[in-house]
């Protein structure tokens, strides 16, 4: 149904399109083998929304989540992960570690729990919980929260830690968001320390900007500028068109300022040859490409679980006057497409595919979340161990047995989406439609 050659004519074409009222449905009837091959592809319902996202806006109550199954087959478990910050959560009966079975009094199974914590409801109830030993204790409490407008902020934690003589740097940062001021800054901060070394947090950071992957990669090192961090793959199409017209609009490079897309300043480097990374199953995406975009560079150290192993980018496209841009939308609706149109990869041909192993091992206990930041999180102590010379404790066993299935930041629409906003694009993709 793409291919050039599909229709005759345009009256042909037109009666095509016409076949279906529900763009969504078109849409998605185009995508190929969406089950195994294009996983990512999506339709925007509203482009707004989608964009205030990307922004790090959305309607939220601050509580960021995780769901695994247990016990029955479809009953589900939330576990609170964080509080974000000044949301409606922050203040309130909850805190990281806490579980919660119920919403509203009705309890949470495989098929109830998208309408319960994401339908229309902007307020709802959760009775809380603890995991003591191999059960779930309820604490008799409940919360009531409600969701607002709230702007994320991208960079959960900053800390410096002195262990055996070396200076450790740490952030925990949960998303690649226009927020490229802010990391930077954050760079800076950690670069007046003087640290040797450095831990990035990237557990829950679904991705986001590649522009930013690029920036974050070049505020680590600092000693590559221009050399290769991630390759392009295209369609036989436009993989010639990049190729004969544009062979650097295949690659992004370090370099020694920020996107001048999202902003244009210097980047603050630490020209470390190091890095460990704290990476779990929901790592995905532009976090992903920072990591394997890394490796071939320095000494890459990866604590946590098998990353997302997301491997592509894509772009949003509008029913408008500019190829990737809103300007002249039509008015009539509020639809967009996010199709994937690459592949990527590092240096050497290295790809996040399959998900990136870990070099150390270890997941999350609910029953011993510990706190983000704090030298005493197993997840971070196997970090701090590593860096001073301690050997790797054996993880125990868990009590509590589950098994996860989505979170809070996979939910989103824009989850796992590597955004890609090079102006080269909407050029060549003009010059391509006006061939045919």
């Amino acid at each position: 149904d793409l291919a050039d050659d599909r229709f005759a004519d345009n009256e042909e074409y037109n009666a095509y399109l016409q076949a279906s009222d529900a763009p969504e449905f078109f849409f998605n009837s185009l995508i190929y083998d969406s089950r195994n091959v294009d996983t990512f592809s999506y339709f925007i319902e509203d482009y707004t929304e989608f964009e205030n996202q990307n922004q790090g806006t959305s309607l939220s109550n601050g509580l960021d989540f995780g769901l695994a199954r247990y016990g029955s087959a479809d009953n589900i478990l939330g576990y609170v992960r964080l509080v974000l910050p000044g949301s409606d959560a922050d203040g309130k009966n909850i805190k990281r570690g806490d579980v919660f079975t119920e919403v509203d009094g009705k309890q949470l199974t495989v098929g109830n729990y998208r309408s319960l914590l994401y339908g229309e409801n902007t307020t709802y109830t959760l009775a809380i919980s603890e995991i003591i030993g191999n059960t779930i204790t309820p604490t008799g409490e409940s919360v009531e929260l409600t969701k607002t407008d709230y702007t994320e902020p991208s960079i959960n934690k900053v800390a410096v830690f002195e262990e055996a003589g070396r200076k450790i740097g740490y952030i925990h940062y949960t998303q690649f968001s226009s927020q490229e001021s802010e990391l930077n800054a954050a760079f800076l901060e950690l670069k007046n320390e003087g640290i040797t070394d450095l831990i990035l947090d990237l557990r829950y950071n679904p991705g986001g900007w590649a522009t930013v992957s690029t920036s974050l990669a070049s505020m680590i090192t600092g000693q590559f500028k221009g050399e290769v961090i991630k390759k392009e793959t295209w369609n036989n199409r436009y993989q010639t068109y990049w190729e004969s017209e544009c062979p650097e609009c295949l690659v992004e490079v370090f370099a020694d300022r920020t996107s001048g897309f999202l902003s244009d300043e210097a980047i603050n480097s630490l020209n470390l040859n190091s890095v460990h990374f704290i990476g779990l199953s929901g790592t995905a995406s532009a976090s992903e490409s920072l990591i394997s975009g890394l490796q071939p560079y320095i000494d890459v150290t990866l604590i946590g679980e098998p990353t997302f192993g997301k491997y592509t980018g894509s772009t949003t496209i509008y029913d408008s006057d500019g190829v990737f841009t809103n300007e002249g939308a039509n008015p009539d609706h509020t639809y967009a497409i996010q199709p994937i149109i690459y592949k990527f990869s590092n240096k050497l041909g290295g790809s996040p595919q399959g998900g990136l192993q870990p070099d150390i091992p270890i997941s999350e206990d609910l029953g011993q979340m510990g706190v983000i930041g704090s030298p005493n999180e197993p997840l971070l102590r196997a970090a701090l161990d590593d860096i001073i010379g301690v050997s790797a404790k054996p993880a125990d066993a868990k009590a509590f047995q589950y098994e996860k299935i989505t979170d809070y930041r996979l939910e989103k629409k824009f989850a796992t989406t590597f955004i890609d906003t090079k102006p080269q694009i909407g050029e060549a993709m003009k010059k391509m439609r006006s061939k045919k």
